[in-house]
């Protein structure tokens, strides 16, 4: 019998699943960071941790497993695939592969090995996998390097930036100017202000949602800016489409992170949508469904050969780790 390993190792935890070729579940593992860019030895201890975990539960070694997928946080660059590769193989998998856990999180969003996806959360990052398996990514670098806008901070930068503005008469009026105040405390703008320019004060992430809110209740400046922002996700997914030759494709465009899982207007998503169909009519936005270890799993199958049945991505939507996520907040 088949059997696979998926590993999601992120830059706050790090999740094993071990399935049989029916999709049932053998063995998980979670532990700590994952992500190598931070502390290479710490990331690597770490992957040995939650793949060794899952293996003992298991009561199988690295031999019986028929393909292992690691999806890893801060695989962006050659120069990273050249620490990664030594790392993953000294884990000792026979058969194994190696990506950026944005195609994980695209394989947990959609029924096919093929597709795209734009994760926005606290930062950016857009990824693609066309019919041949060939990939390309963009994003988590900043906008000098090219990446527009649209992640968690960007919205929560904008928060403040309208706030200011709206006080100072530069730009227009905005509830964004009372809802910024209410959400960060302060009794002005102008002690705002002194706060960030004398103290080092930085507007926090939780603004973003103050965008959100303002959207809802009509507020011009707020939709008008998350409209502008989902059209450049979309045009991160769109420029990968086209580099992939996927324009004539059916596929899930996967959509993940925070900002764009859980935030409360539609506006975003919906100016997402309409960019890519420009470039992909027959694209379709879908959402994860499942956890991104999951999404590892199915990637380890696609590599085998193996095809994911209805009823294999159904167990696979069931697994859960809550009870394994205390484990990896403390080794982490």
């Amino acid at each position: 019998m088949n059997i696979f390993l998926g590993v999601d190792a992120g830059g706050s935890k790090t999740y094993s699943l071990i399935v049989n070729e029916k999709g049932e579940t053998l063995g998980r593992g979670a532990s700590g960071n994952g992500n190598h860019q931070t502390n290479p030895a710490h990331a690597e201890n770490n992957i040995a941790s939650a793949c060794h975990q899952a293996l003992r539960e298991a009561g199988l070694s690295t031999k019986n497993i028929t393909h292992a997928y690691f999806g890893l946080a801060g695989a962006d660059r050659e120069p990273d695939y050249a620490v990664l590769r030594p790392m993953i193989r000294r884990l000792g998998f026979p058969q194994h592969s190696i990506a950026c856990d944005t195609m994980i999180a695209m394989r947990s969003g959609t029924a096919r090995s093929y597709g795209a996806v734009v994760i926005s959360g606290t930062g950016f990052n857009a990824a693609a996998r066309n019919l041949a398996g060939d990939e390309v990514q963009y994003g988590g670098f900043g906008y000098i390097y090219g990446d527009g806008q649209g992640s968690g901070r960007d919205l929560a930068n904008f928060a403040f930036r309208s706030a200011v503005r709206a006080w100072d008469l530069r730009g227009k009026p905005t509830a964004l100017h009372d809802l910024v105040l209410k959400a960060t405390g302060f009794q002005s703008v102008p002690q705002m202000l002194d706060a960030a320019l004398d103290q080092g004060y930085v507007p926090p992430l939780s603004l973003a949602e103050v965008v959100f809110a303002a959207a809802e209740q009509g507020d011009e400046v707020a939709a008008s800016h998350l409209a502008e922002q989902g059209s450049e996700l979309g045009n991160a997914a769109a420029a990968l489409i086209r580099r992939l030759g996927m324009e004539k494709d059916e596929f899930d465009v996967v959509l993940g992170g925070s900002i764009l899982a859980k935030g409360r207007s539609t506006i975003m998503t919906e100016a997402l949508a309409r960019t890519v169909r420009l470039t992909a009519p027959r694209a379709k936005v879908a959402r994860i469904t499942m956890e991104p270890v999951a999404g590892a799993v199915l990637s380890a199958m696609d590599k085998a050969g193996h095809v994911a049945s209805e009823e294999i991505m159904s167990r696979l939507r069931n697994t859960s780790f809550s009870d394994l996520k205390g484990v990896a907040e403390n080794e982490g």
